[in-house]
């Protein structure tokens, strides 16, 4: 089924040096940019993480330390993906937990001024979870009816996510054919920050979802333990979680 858009949407995977949103770093992003019309336009870029690359994700990806140690940093193309990733809505694979906050954090350290939180974010992992629940490989099985060659591949990912997604409309009709509705389907949470420590209640106010303010209103800890603030911002929390929290104790200020 052709994807019913408001926005061109742009399917992508990330490969990584590990799977701390905070610390490690991408190693190739490649994505598909859908526009209106359904034309497809392909990218994939390798990148120079500015670190070594682990062999355990060496062994997942396939991608050295060789590979990259010419490529562009990040630095380097964030501001062509920030042009490239305008005006579009996202979708990915496991791409809400992981590949979006990571995303997030290196367009901070990279000093880009691009605001992912304005956009949808289509999960088709998670729709896949509620729907059958299994890998990417076995959805592309399912779904698809073909064997995912090249798995782990950003390339092969990527599409597969695309097709599978699109596989997804024609197999549920209870799926709306519409990028704001299967965003609201394909969450879990309605996250204030990327990482999920900060969500929004029913009424729309953040609380802490970890540790031991979990569920109470941020706003109120910040004023109650002010201390707490400033143990969270010299902790190991990722730069956005930290953006978040410093925007909920300004607008306290000045209230």
């Amino acid at each position: 089924m052709r994807l019913n858009l408001k926005n061109p949407i742009i399917f992508f995977d990330l490969e990584t040096t590990g799977i701390n949103t905070a610390a490690d770093r991408i190693v190739e992003i490649s994505y598909l940019k859908v526009d209106l019309n359904g034309n497809e336009t392909c990218r994939t870029i390798l990148v120079n993480p500015e670190m070594p690359i682990p062999a355990n994700a060496t062994s997942i990806h396939g991608i050295t330390d060789a590979d990259v140690k010419d490529a562009p940093t990040f630095n380097e193309v964030a501001k062509t993906l920030a042009r490239d990733f305008e005006g579009c809505d996202l979708a990915g694979y496991n791409s809400v937990r992981f590949d979006i906050p990571l995303l997030a954090e290196e367009f901070l350290r990279a000093e880009v001024d691009i605001d992912l939180k304005k956009k949808k974010f289509v999960d088709v992992q998670i729709i896949f979870m509620k729907m059958e629940p299994r890998t990417l490989a076995a959805a592309y099985k399912f779904f698809v009816g073909k064997e995912l060659e090249e798995a782990h591949s950003a390339s092969a990912d990527t599409r597969a996510t695309y097709e599978v997604l699109q596989a997804q409309l024609d197999r549920y009709p209870q799926l709306e054919n519409d990028i704001g509705k299967l965003a609201d389907f394909s969450s879990h949470t309605r996250n204030a920050d990327f990482a999920g420590r900060i969500v929004y209640n029913e009424n729309d106010e953040e609380i802490f979802n970890f540790g031991k303010y979990k569920g109470k209103l941020v706003r109120e800890i910040l004023e109650k333990d002010p201390g707490y603030y400033g143990w969270m911002m010299n902790g190991d929390f990722p730069l956005y979680t930290k953006k978040v929290l410093t925007s909920i104790k300004l607008r306290s200020i000045k209230q």
